[in-house]
């Protein structure tokens, strides 16, 4: 499966928030989302990615963008593991029916049943601005990757 391509409307996706409302892709609309998909709450390298993408939320804040994490861990995982990782990056679910949103943009990892490691960037007409596809879930994409898929809304 391919991940989504700039350009394409994003599709009609249900995530979970933490607190357990709905977030949806008319929550996409009228600002800079940044989707990173992450496999597993808790594992080394998804700790690490939130960590480093944590110091560069300011910066994309400032350019319009708000970052949201997402897996298909359940919600009292992703706060938990937010928590414990002290960052300020809201997560969505997409625990159920699991990889249901991760499917529809391409970043589901089938043969693990999990999400791959990717970035989504939608602009705030709700369509895909950028997307990037790590070569493998253990794959981390630097904060440049957040940067240039930023930087192609504007463009």
């Amino acid at each position: 499966m391919a991940i989504i391509a700039a350009g394409t409307p994003v599709p009609d996706i249900t995530l979970k928030r933490e607190d357990g409302t709905d977030f949806t892709t008319a929550d996409l609309r009228g600002r800079t989302t940044v989707l990173v998909f992450y496999p597993f709450a808790f594992s080394p390298v998804c700790t690490d990615q939130l960590q480093v993408y944590e110091e560069v939320v300011r910066e994309l804040a400032d350019q319009g963008a708000v970052l949201y994490g997402v897996s298909t861990d359940a919600t009292w995982s992703q706060t938990a593991f937010r928590e414990q990782l002290g960052v300020s990056i809201e997560q969505l679910s997409d625990f159920e029916p699991k990889g249901a949103a991760s499917k529809a943009l391409g970043a589901y990892f089938e043969p693990a049943g999990m999400t791959n490691r990717a970035l989504v960037v939608v602009g705030p007409d709700g369509v895909v601005a950028w997307s990037h596809l790590a070569d493998s879930p253990g794959h981390l994409p630097g904060v440049d990757k957040l940067r240039e898929g930023v930087a192609a809304v504007a463009a």
